[in-house]
């Protein structure tokens, strides 16, 4: 090509890249781009190097189709040309890439964006040595849509906004950040491990650990649990609880079945209670007005049980019509199922709705503090015929089918209420022996132990007040997920899910909760969640069909296998670091979680039995283990498929908050495109089988999605819902309609 204007330096490391792009990619026709960066350069008058870059990416972008998608590795690598150059004149380089790890600590650190304690805890030395590990060359794995959003949103800025941190070197002060207690003759040892997960995409971690790691703010988990007890000094000592953990950037699922229901006394006077809607109303402003560190408003569900007198009212909170005084637009909804109600519904019986605090005043027992220990029989049976049958206890009966009815029109408008299916979480958590699941998280992955916190008395003491506290279990989540298509393909799970457990582990002790029964919580059961995405990424590549008996046996053999390794790897550290501190008397101690998921090595081709007796001796680290989150932003990072969900389509847009990007199917080719059916087009009864034979292997929940097009029949969508139950799932997530606009959560990607 002849430069008709005089060449300058700036427009020739250009024309290298491209021509580095072209041996990449030759089948594609990079001539033409160099061509029209030619006329882009003279445009801009070779001095907006901005305006270039953000021009030529768009030229890549329109060339962009389903024939032609590695156009979006040549728009990520001119982005990435652009972001060295802009981190080299903000650090004051001379390195065309990456400069100096230690000065770029150095330059952070002092000006208060890196904490201290990655200076205080490695020492130069050791900072070069793992300056020396950082591999440029990892940069090229980003599709330009996973560059552009780590970029523009987890980079490490000034408070001007200007870059100084590069990709590679935020998985390394990750890597840095979560090994940094470690043994000192082990620890670089496992950084490096960490880092080699990280820059390969093998894995991705949690949201606010990919923003906060290595930070001055913010805290490392992703969503917490909070059980509200009925007492306004708990009602609002939970909402700055939740006020202080969302402007750290952490999602807050609420449990608001102790509350008493709307017309039930208060101190004898009957009729006093307003009941749950005006505290919904209350968290509703506290979403709006304390944002998650500026970037979006807090994240807030509200879970309630089925048989609540003011399940009607709470099924129509984010409805559109009605009286405005009773919506709360901005909190996402969720219903606490037991198998009783769906029997009823099946059989289209009677339902029948209680007060909690009469229930209570009346009886003595708390009616959400059962659950039916077997299908079909146990103590939430008992106890509920026993509400209905009691002469002094009021209820209203409904039919069962009509509540279901209000459930599926909500969802088909707003994509919620969320269905937690309470009795198959507690028959199957494996800290039965100390509490009560009562709900699930925003995103209904985790499934963990729940009590309320109360206030045990004031006192004065030297002029001051002081506050004591019986604390409850405040559930914290700490995520990270497997990029399946990755990991698989390349045959690394063995050497994969030991590091990442272990990295897990130590954001236990690493975080900064500002909530103190959320810490004692963390610290009590240890609870991680190791989950997967790009599973439809992984069928694709391995020309297995979605709809097909091999998907679903795939599904059971595969989460078999992480599910082992993740538990041998929480069972090697806890005889490294020692057992969660309540791990006597639990499934995990007694051999029960193991039964009773039918593990046994006569069923598997696993060594079930040798690990069980294992466990049984040395204990585990983690009381809670996996959990399969939305990761809807993380794997776009990472170039693949969300979580465990189908596709959209082959090829669309990505709307983010500042820009609109197409997006095709990872590892788009004449091959796999047969493979990448849309989710609106799948039989969802395959998705529920696999999800089943998953479910299995998970101990808490899976953040798991039902698509359906708008002309769905009623009957249909029951169907759907009644085999998501009778398969024994414990939770689905957003019901997502071909019509229906649904506002995603970042909290709880990883």
């Amino acid at each position: 090509m002849t430069v008709k204007a005089p060449i300058d330096e700036a427009f020739i490391t250009w024309m290298k890249e491209l021509d580095s792009v072209q041996q990449s990619f030759p089948h594609l026709n990079i001539t033409s781009l160099k061509e029209r960066a030619e006329i882009i350069w003279e445009q801009v008058n070779r001095e907006n190097m901005d305006e270039f870059c953000h021009l030529l990416v768009l030229e890549c972008v329109a060339n962009m189709s389903e024939q032609e998608p590695d156009w979006t590795f040549v728009a990520a690598r001119i982005w990435l040309l652009h972001l060295y150059e802009e981190a080299k004149t903000n650090r004051n380089s001379t390195s065309s890439t990456y400069g100096s790890f230690f000065e770029l600590i150095s330059i952070l650190t002092e000006k208060e964006i890196y904490s201290p304690s990655l200076l205080e805890n490695y020492d130069k030395a050791e900072i070069d040595a793992l300056g020396e590990e950082i591999d440029p060359k990892k940069d090229e794995l980003f599709t330009y849509i996973g560059i552009r959003m780590l970029s523009d949103r987890y980079l490490a800025k000034d408070r001007r906004g200007h870059i100084y941190e590069l990709p590679q070197e935020r998985f390394m002060v990750i890597a840095m950040t979560l090994m940094m207690h470690e043994e000192k003759e082990k620890r670089l040892h496992f950084v490096r491990e960490a880092y080699w997960a990280l820059s390969h995409l093998y894995m991705t971690v949690a949201t606010p650990t990919l923003t906060n790691a290595g930070k001055r703010w913010g805290q490392l988990s992703s969503c917490f649990i909070d059980t509200i007890d009925d007492s306004l000094q708990s009602i609002y000592d939970s909402n700055t609880d939740i006020a202080n953990l969302s402007k750290n950037g952490g999602g807050i699922g609420v449990y608001l079945g102790k509350i008493r229901s709307r017309g039930s006394d208060i101190k004898g006077f009957k009729g006093a209670s307003s009941g749950v809607i005006p505290w919904m109303k209350l968290l509703n402003n506290t979403a709006v007005s304390v944002d998650q560190l500026g970037q979006r408003k807090g994240a807030i569900s509200v879970y309630l049980d089925v048989w609540h007198k003011d399940i009607f009212s709470f099924l129509d909170a984010k409805l559109n019509n009605g009286d405005e005084r009773y919506r709360t637009h901005d909190l996402f909804t969720g219903i606490c199922i037991p198998d009783l109600f769906m029997e009823q519904v099946e059989k289209r019986g009677d339902w029948h709705l209680f007060d909690p605090h009469e229930v209570r005043s009346v009886l003595g027992f708390s009616l959400e503090d059962f659950y039916d220990e077997k299908r079909g029989e146990g103590s939430f049976r008992e106890k509920y015929f026993q509400c209905a049958k009691h002469p002094l206890l009021s209820k209203e009966t409904v039919p069962a089918i009509e509540v279901m009815k209000r459930i599926m029109r909500s969802q088909l408008e707003t994509g919620s209420p969320f269905m937690f299916y309470r009795d198959e979480a507690n028959r199957k958590n494996p800290n039965h022996h100390l509490g009560m699941i009562y709900c699930t998280n925003l995103c209904t992955e985790i499934a963990q132990n729940q009590s309320e916190t109360n206030v045990c008395k004031q006192v004065v003491k030297d002029g001051k007040i002081i506050v004591e506290k019986q604390p409850g279990d405040f559930v914290v989540c700490n995520l990270s997920s497997i990029n399946l298509a990755k990991a698989v393909q390349d045959d690394v799970l063995k050497r994969l899910i030991p590091i990442q457990v272990r990295m897990l582990d130590n954001v236990i002790d690493q975080n900064d909760i500002p909530v103190l029964q959320a810490k004692l919580t963390n610290q009590k059961y240890r609870a991680i969640g190791l989950g997967t995405f790009g599973w439809h990424h992984l069928l694709a590549k391995k020309n297995i069909k979605w709809e097909s008996d091999e998907a679903v046996s795939y599904a059971d053999t595969l989460y078999e296998q992480i599910a082992h390794y993740t538990i041998e790897a929480s069972m090697e550290l806890a005889i490294e670091k020692g057992a969660y501190p309540v791990f006597k008397g639990s499934d995990w101690s007694t051999g029960d979680y193991f039964t009773k998921r039918n593990y046994c090595s006569h069923h598997s081709t696993l060594p079930w039995d040798k690990l069980k007796e294992k466990v049984s001796e040395n204990g585990i680290r983690n009381g809670y283990l996996m959990a399969v989150a939305p990761n809807a932003s993380t794997a776009l990072i990472a170039g693949s498929t969300p979580s465990i969900d189908p596709i959209f389509k082959k090829f669309y847009s990505e709307e983010k908050k500042d820009y609109k990007l197409p997006v095709t199917a990872p590892d788009l080719s004449e091959y796999t495109t047969w493979y990448y059916k849309s989710a609106y087009l799948i039989d969802q009864h395959w998705s529920i089988m696999q999800n089943a034979k998953r479910q299995r292997h998970i101990d808490q929940a899976i953040s798991f999605n039902l698509y359906i097009q708008n002309t769905i029949k009623a009957k249909e969508l029951l169907a759907l819902h009644l085999d998501a139950w009778e398969s024994g799932l414990k939770s689905t997530y957003y019901l997502r309609s071909t019509s229906s606009e649904i506002e995603d959560c970042d909290s709880c990607s990883s």
